[in-house]
């Protein structure tokens, strides 16, 4: 049993030395343009921008009220969770982190150690068939407590993956749309493409259950996606994995939400590195958070184990944030407990 959470990177730090540097802040510099890999596409300032958007978001605190234990719960899926955040979907692990834990190792760890700390994993896909297919007993054994993610293949492709979920049972399905040029991909030849509104809408009507559209990154794309049928959208620009010189996903949070009112539920990722983000992110008008690299980072240093104590120490972080601004709970989380500085 691990103390702490600083025990998890320190292990993490020796397995994914050449892959990973497990900085101390995960912020994209170290790692610039290493795709395949862990970095950010090129220049990498798609990846650190997230963390500079964060760091101009500030929390503005109010201590004169009752003390109370902030109530960090959320209901999604019929079901309720003890948390905001969950782990974004990471795929091909074997390409991008070395093969120090198989596909399986990894979708296990993040799920079985989500669901030990009161939340959820999203799982992902890639170019060998074998990690989407690693993907789907977990989520079954879970009892269906977790969302399945797909690429955007070809349609006839996606439909066939979207049938095989349903039978997992999951509360979900997703499409990280925002892999649509993904380096990973072209290198191993599995074309992917993107996707008119009519096809999302094929996609949604055939999932079964709630369908979700990852890689949302302007007011007018979330529109289209709530005009398809989707269930909500993430706001993500697949950790600046793909493009160069993109917004902070978290930066568009606002517009998206104005656009869309509730007519979609409003998921974000990209550079949430502490419950304080995961607050920003909140009061920014997003309904719940998806992080990736630490949760990755996570479970290469302890599986399920190190998955448990970082959720756990990012929901004491939200906590606190949540009492040192008068938020009892999620839904006192409001715009004016943050200031966006000039940049």
């Amino acid at each position: 049993m691990l103390k702490d959470y600083n025990e998890v990177l320190k292990l993490a730090k020796q397995k994914l030395k050449g892959f990973c540097e497990v900085c101390p802040e995960c912020n994209g510099i170290a790692c610039r343009g290493r795709v395949p890999g862990c970095g950010g596409k090129g220049n990498g300032d798609s990846f650190t921008i997230c963390r500079e958007f964060f760091r101009s978001v500030k929390i503005n605190m109010d201590v004169v009220h009752e003390h109370y234990e902030a109530d960090t719960k959320i209901s999604l899926f019929g079901r309720e969770f003890e948390q905001p955040f969950f782990a974004a979907p990471v795929g091909a692990i074997a390409l991008n982190f070395g093969g120090i834990i198989s596909e399986d190792e990894y979708v296990r760890a993040v799920t079985d150690g989500s669901l030990a700390a009161g939340g959820f994993a999203w799982t992902g896909d890639g170019p060998n068939e074998a990690y989407f297919e690693a993907t789907l007993p977990v989520i079954k054994e879970a009892g269906g407590c977790g969302i399945a993610t797909i690429k955007p293949w070809e349609q006839s492709k996606c439909l066939a993956r979207l049938e095989a979920i349903a039978e997992t049972q999951a509360m979900a399905a997703a499409m990280d749309l925002d892999s649509a040029s993904l380096i990973n991909l072209k290198l191993q030849g599995k074309p992917v493409f993107t996707k008119s509104k009519d096809e999302i809408a094929e996609l949604a009507a055939a999932a079964g259950r709630p369908f979700i559209v990852k890689g949302v990154m302007t007011a007018e794309a979330a529109v289209r996606c709530a005009e398809a049928g989707c269930f909500g959208i993430v706001i993500s620009s697949h950790g600046g994995r793909i493009i160069e010189d993109n917004p902070a996903p978290a930066s568009q949070i606002r517009a998206v939400r104005e656009a869309t009112g509730d007519s979609l539920k409003i998921f974000v990722d990209g550079g949430i590195r502490t419950g304080g983000d995961v607050f920003k992110c909140l009061a920014l008008g997003a309904d719940a958070v998806l992080i990736g690299r630490p949760y990755a980072i996570s479970a290469f240093g302890a599986l399920s184990e190190g998955v448990r104590l970082f959720t756990e120490k990012i929901r004491a972080e939200l906590k606190e944030a949540m009492l040192l601004t008068g938020a009892k709970s999620l839904s006192d989380i409001k715009p004016h407990m943050i200031s966006c500085l000039q940049r």
